[in-house]
């Protein structure tokens, strides 16, 4: 990723002090700009493993609830 701005960095560093902290000041939202991307993709993950897991706890109870009544009708030796 370094490689990829160095010209950038050449070219604004020939500003002195300003065009340094104005290519630090693009790096940083750049690289922040992808982690934005990274964690909205991890939302998305999570919000999809949500609904998941909240289906598979659905289908457990139902069958705990079926094996229940199934246990409750057998006759006891």
């Amino acid at each position: 990723m370094l490689a990829e701005t160095q010209p950038v960095l050449d070219n604004l560093a020939s500003y002195g002090a300003a065009g340094l902290m104005g290519a630090m000041w693009l790096w940083e939202r750049r690289t922040s700009s992808t982690r934005e991307k990274q964690i909205e993709d991890a939302h998305q993950r999570i919000m999809s493993d949500g609904v998941k897991l909240e289906a598979l706890i659905d289908l457990v109870e139902k069958n705990t609830d079926v094996l229940s009544r199934l246990l409750a009708q057998k006759p006891q030796p």
